[in-house]
């Protein structure tokens, strides 16, 4: 996807145990406040993409990465920013993820976001990109 904005770099953590994931609730005072989104943020001045991620998790979820992997990258187009989002599969970590900056998280089933699931299972408002990592999950589930 071309654009003539800055792109924002940023590393996100699907954080996977068996066939759940976490999201967490985007904290009242940042753009989409109440939506929920896939932990991870924005990449400081030299930093990796991998140290991003690990620092993130440390600061939003109070979590230490022992294992990811790198997955996919995938471009957004949101009327704040334009967002590259590097994505890590996350699937061994110390610590128990908490929302360190005031965020709700919740562990989701995978299955109830199968096409024909109860709704009623599913968290609401999701960020657009994060609808697009949860369908890249599902058939990967395939």
């Amino acid at each position: 996807m071309a654009t003539s904005r800055e792109v924002v770099e940023v590393a996100v953590g699907v954080i996977r145990k068996d066939q759940e994931f976490l999201l967490a609730k985007r904290p009242e005072g940042k753009p989409y406040a109440g939506f929920w989104e896939f932990p991870g943020g924005k990449l400081e001045k030299n930093e990796t993409i991998e140290k991003a991620l690990n620092r993130e998790l440390q600061e939003e979820l109070g979590i230490e990465v022992v294992k990811s992997v790198a997955w996919e990258i995938i471009e957004h187009d949101y009327p704040h920013a334009y967002v590259r989002l590097n994505l890590f599969q996350v699937t061994l970590w110390l610590g128990d993820p908490t929302g360190l900056e005031g965020q709700d998280v919740s562990w989701q089933r995978l299955g109830d976001y199968k096409t024909g699931s109860k709704e009623d299972n599913q968290l609401k408002p999701l960020l657009p990109a994060t609808v697009t990592i949860i369908e890249m999950l599902l058939e990967d589930m395939d």
